[in-house]
């Protein structure tokens, strides 16, 4: 058995966060994925940016979104560095670059510009705004999106400012719809002999994610807003509640659950009350109910209620970042892995939420700069002594 994109070759020219962690997902598959880095400007961004790093170029930020990829280093704004770029293509499934809209088409990065290098070639395009419009050349990024489609008026409490997600939720989904559009538009090509151009943006993907909310609002007017305790806005109890020690969520989100909380905290006699007997009346009820609610929760540590609920009730605890991976779930399900430099220094990674019953995951750690170049244009058909020559040209 083999990964499933074993033998899909990916040239990409990435940088930061969205981008790298679409391929990644790729790269976790068996895609070789081939970096391009510009040699004068210290390559992907995201090899400085801290403030954690295990040398210089080497952050933590870059090795969590660049794991088993190769790096070539060139400089595409150079006649030279196109012909290298145009050549590495030329045995490559597909391109992909996140950059600022208008830029693809100035580096060549197009399927016009490299239809003729192959014809089946599947050209990703990854910018804030699209590659048209009023808005291709601006650049954008993650909190400006959530905050202009909405997630800062859905997010924190009712009485408080507007909030951001704490992850960059809408590079790392843009990431993975990327990803998703590169493997369906090969797929596509590999049928029709026949490449093509994939957008995919920021802003795109921050607004489809609205999802049943923009539906409610295009359909029926509504407009969501905040509920207390990031509750739903119309399913109770699915809600954080206190608990004696910290914080327990719960999501009754299917009316089957609420007899069984009922019941597993003691209080029956909730079940047959009129005005907790459906959503409805709890969501007209909701205050009261809650605050019965939380007083029960609060006579018991959070513990306590997780193991009366187990498998019979959706709950979770409220976690930190350092509760959340030092968890004995995450051990058991093997979430975490090790991946390994060039001198077998082992860096800790998440896993790959992809899992492939029956193959160990890839452990190569994210590539140091140009590492493979030497390597990779060999295999393109350039000679030591072209090599050298555009490394002397300061293409390479």
């Amino acid at each position: 058995m083999s990964l499933p994109l074993t033998g899909l070759r990916i040239v990409s020219v990435e940088q930061y966060g969205a981008g790298p962690f679409g391929t990644q997902h790729l790269a976790d598959l068996g895609a070789e994925v081939i970096k391009i880095e510009n040699p004068h400007d210290g390559g992907d961004v995201g090899r400085a940016v801290g403030p954690h790093y295990f040398g210089p170029g080497d952050s933590h930020f870059y090795q969590a979104f660049n794991r088993n990829k190769k790096s070539v280093t060139l400089d595409l704004k150079r006649p030279e560095g196109q012909q290298v770029l145009r050549d590495l293509c030329r045995h490559a499934d597909a391109v992909f670059n996140n950059l600022r809209g208008d830029l693809p088409g100035r580096l060549g990065l197009t399927y016009d510009a490299l239809r003729e290098v192959r014809a089946d070639i599947v050209c990703v395009h990854l910018s804030a705004y699209g590659r048209e419009g009023e808005r291709a050349s601006w650049p954008g990024y993650d909190y400006l999106m959530q905050s202009e489609a909405g997630y800062l008026s859905l997010t924190g409490e009712p009485d408080g400012p507007p909030s951001r997600f704490g992850l960059s939720i809408i590079d790392l989904m843009t990431g993975t719809t990327a990803a998703l559009g590169l493997v369906s538009a090969v797929l596509g090509a590999r049928q029709s002999g026949t490449g093509r151009d994939v957008d995919v943006s920021l802003f795109d993907v921050a607004l489809h994610n609205l999802g049943y909310l923009a539906t409610w609002y295009l359909n029926g007017g509504h407009k969501t807003g905040r509920a207390p305790r990031s509750g739903h806005p119309s399913l109770v109890p699915s809600q954080l509640y206190r608990t004696a020690d910290s914080w327990i969520f719960i999501m009754c989100n299917k009316e089957k659950f609420w007899p069984l909380l009922a019941q597993a905290m003691d209080h029956p006699e909730w079940i047959d009350n009129p005005d907790y007997r459906s959503f409805k009346d709890r969501l007209q009820n909701r205050d009261r109910f809650n605050e019965e609610l939380e007083a029960v929760f609060m006579s018991q540590t959070t513990d306590h209620w997780m193991a009366r609920f187990a498998g019979r009730i959706p709950a979770a605890p409220v976690y930190d970042v350092a509760q959340a991976l030092d968890s004995p779930f995450v051990k058991a399900r093997q979430c975490l892995l090790d991946a390994y430099d060039t001198q077998g220094r082992a860096i800790r990674n998440v896993v790959s939420p992809i899992r492939c019953p029956g193959e160990a995951p890839l452990t190569r750690a994210a590539p140091a700069m140009g590492v493979d170049t030497d390597e990779l244009l060999a295999q393109a058909g350039y000679g030591p002594d072209q090599i050298a020559s555009l490394r002397k040209k300061a293409v390479l």
